[in-house]
């Protein structure tokens, strides 16, 4: 009988391992810093929101990003910018700064041919499309870096983005 429950520990370890070993990406390599954007009236979001597959926007209050955004002083747009794109069924939102450089100062820009982000200095290239800005090649890949996921709420005519 001892036996039978030490072969039935050792089975349970062996699957505990092999959960524990799958891939995962590690989408919070980039510091948390707040976000928040306030698209929730329809001419806030008619104006500044993203609209069919791939449309993109950039926000980055300390580079007036877009142009003309009504900023406030409860307006915060995280580490190195936030990317707003439009999912394949829902807007959704990243941070700017690659996972991999994780600084302020070198952000993603978009692939208008593919929609993938990329970044200037390591090479690496995330894809925003899927809701989870995953790593698609460089090395992001290697390492399981993705790109930092915020929430997009509706709200009565537009979104929130926030973390």
């Amino acid at each position: 009988m001892k036996s039978y429950a030490y072969i039935r520990s050792l089975l349970l370890l062996l699957v505990l391992a092999v959960a524990a070993s799958c891939d995962h990406i590690d989408n919070k390599a980039v510091p948390g810093f707040a976000v928040r954007i306030d698209l929730g009236n329809y001419a806030l979001w008619n104006t500044y929101g993203v609209n069919g597959m791939g449309d993109y926007r950039i926000f980055n209050r300390e580079k007036g990003l877009p142009a003309n955004f009504p900023y406030n002083i409860n307006t915060y747009t995280g580490y190195g910018g936030v990317l707003l794109m439009m999912g394949i069924d829902a807007p959704l939102a990243y941070d700017l700064a690659c996972p991999v450089e994780q600084s302020q100062n070198i952000t993603l820009s978009i692939n208008a041919d593919n929609y993938e982000a990329v970044c200037p200095s390591c090479g690496s290239h995330f894809n925003p499309l899927t809701g989870m800005g995953g790593p698609v090649s460089g090395v992001a890949i290697n390492n399981k870096l993705g790109m930092r996921v915020y929430r997009v709420t509706p709200t009565g005519g537009g979104y929130m983005i926030s973390n």
